[in-house]
């Protein structure tokens, strides 16, 4: 992602395997527990327990031996989890939730900065762990006149060691899917630095408006308001861009005041399970207000 549209340019930029080795990760994470009353939707234990079974193995810059196993286990996930190309030999993993209408589309990058020692806790991981334990939340309970939900799992969303043009380098799978996908989008959110403990995510300044506030509606039914301040931050290059270039409403969910961006230290100890809770909670009561409303005012 790229950070700084006004000011200083900095380029930012359940399957059986995968629940084995959940199991054992979400260990060291029990005790999470849900943001807010009657909101306890989505599971933040085995979310943190992704999250963790991501950063376990290593590094994964895209087209790594480690991005691609990652991708292995992720496609296993996801609801009819399959590949979708991206030029370079990359892919996206791709997931959906059936339904009526235009989709709505829930993304995330899962690979990391090709920076030694990176395994990208928070960058990455954190993204990832949201949109799949969402994927299992939303599948409770849905009606055939929901909207559609698409999960999108992007590669090549950093730039590649040695790239000095992020907006031509970066943003590799988003654009790929943006092209492919975006006539039939209704709207678009992204998660991506959303799993630090001290979490504060204000509206990505090119984040469309009215689905931000209709976001934090969302949040504050769960009582997960405050990680979502009334104020607009510096706009972003990322992943939703692509989409909003094609007219697709779209919202940057960042937390780019993280101080760890890019480094070594983006590590297990400085994200947490109750930030994951707090998004995600977010996200599921937004999520089925969207999908519903394609079906009769019964529901």
């Amino acid at each position: 992602m790229l950070r700084g549209m006004r000011g200083r340019v900095r380029v930012a930029s359940a399957c059986t395997a995968l629940v084995a080795a959940l199991a054992v990760a979400c260990g060291a994470c029990a005790g999470a527990t849900s943001s807010s009353p009657g909101a306890d939707r989505f599971d933040a234990d085995r979310a943190f327990g992704d999250l963790r079974a991501q950063v376990a193995l290593g590094p994964r810059p895209a087209g790594s031996a480690a991005s691609r196993t990652l991708a292995g286990r992720l496609r296993r996930v996801l609801p009819g989890g399959r590949f979708s190309p991206v030029p370079g030999g990359l892919r996206n993993v791709v997931g959906s939730l059936p339904g009526r209408g235009r989709s709505i589309l829930v993304a995330a990058h899962y690979d990391t900065k090709d920076v030694p020692g990176f395994v990208g806790a928070n960058d990455g991981a954190g993204g990832v762990a949201v949109v799949l334990e969402l994927s299992r939340a939303l599948r409770a309970g849905r009606r055939p006149c929901e909207r559609p939900v698409r999960f999108v799992l992007f590669d090549g969303e950093e730039s590649p060691a040695g790239s000095s043009d992020f907006l031509r380098d970066g943003l590799r799978g988003s654009k790929a899917d943006a092209a492919a996908s975006a006539r039939r989008t209704q709207a678009m959110i992204l998660v991506d630095y959303v799993a630090d403990r001290d979490l504060s995510i204000p509206r990505e300044a090119s984040s469309d408006p009215a689905l931000w506030a209709r976001l934090r509606a969302a949040a504050t039914a769960v009582g997960a308001a405050r990680v979502f301040p009334n104020r607009t931050g510096q706009g972003i290059l990322d992943d939703h861009v692509p989409y909003m270039s094609r007219g697709v409403p779209a919202i940057d969910l960042i937390d780019f005041g993280y101080p760890y961006f890019h480094t070594p230290e983006d590590s297990l100890d400085k994200v947490s399970p109750r930030s994951l809770d707090l998004v995600g909670e977010t996200l599921v009561e937004l999520l089925r207000r969207m999908s519903r409303e394609t079906c009769p005012r019964l529901y």
